[in-house]
């Protein structure tokens, strides 16, 4: 019996991420030994990520590569993984870190979930059974409270929504605009999460074990955090307003008025 996992595509973008991408292509090549593909998405590494994408590509057919002229952040990798990946017919599409924060070895979780009939799977810190590793608690403290802010102004209902671990059903995908998505910071992984819950999708969190980079630095600095949280609070204000708008609209039908 054929399942959408079958055909997955796993997105890993890159920015000078040579001495982890054939550790995290290799593990994800052992995890998923068949259903799964790679598109390494690289923003032209200076030290070479790109030309040693190739050479993995060359070796092993399930390994594909696209390269973008710059240094055009996280969202726009996505944005241009998630459009090669539609356009070669994949059924399930999934985000992946280059450093190896997300275990590929846990990538059957979501693809599980994706079979069991959800559009989107998360992969959190939050829910029980989540955890991180080799983060310092004012760290853990910041993104564990954001998120808790995040759902509590969107009304979301979801514990992780920053999270950067994802299984997308294609279907999904294809209902979002894709030049809309919101590039402040990594709050394009919230964006794509609210527009999820505001079109009924079936959204499901499993546990996941996050484990800091140990190879590289993060290309996360800490102003994200300042604009992500004044977009969702803008975002929430609207999604309160809109629904008190149609309450007002339906009292009003209601009762004459």
């Amino acid at each position: 019996m054929a399942h959408p996992s079958d055909r997955t595509l796993v997105i890993i973008p890159t920015f000078n991420e040579k001495e982890n991408l054939p550790l995290i292509t290799g593990r994800v090549r052992t995890a998923e030994p068949e259903r799964v593909d790679i598109l390494v998405v690289d923003d032209n590494s200076p030290d070479g990520t790109g030309d040693l994408a190739d050479e993995l590509a060359a070796e092993d057919g399930h390994i594909h590569v696209i390269h973008r002229a710059g240094k055009g952040g996280l969202c726009g990798a996505y944005v241009a993984g998630f459009r090669w990946g539609l356009e070669k017919g994949y059924e399930v599409i999934c985000e992946m870190d280059a450093d190896g924060s997300h275990a590929p070895e846990q990538l059957h979780l979501l693809l599980d979930q994706i079979d069991r009939g959800a559009d989107l799977v998360i992969g959190a810190r939050y829910v029980r059974g989540g955890r991180t590793v080799n983060w310092p608690w004012y760290r853990w403290l910041l993104s564990k409270g954001g998120n808790m802010y995040i759902s509590l102004a969107l009304g979301a209902g979801l514990s992780d929504m920053t999270a950067g671990y994802r299984a997308y059903r294609r279907e999904l995908l294809e209902q979002f605009d894709l030049d809309e998505l919101s590039g402040a910071g990594y709050i394009f992984q919230v964006d794509l999460a609210w527009r999820a819950v505001q079109a009924g999708a079936d959204i499901r969190e499993v546990p996941i074990t996050f484990t800091e980079r140990v190879i590289g630095e993060s290309k996360l600095d800490g102003s994200f955090v300042k604009d992500s949280l004044l977009e969702v609070t803008r975002w929430g204000l609207r999604h309160r307003l809109e629904q008190l708008g149609k309450l007002t609209a339906s009292l009003r039908r209601r009762f004459g008025r």
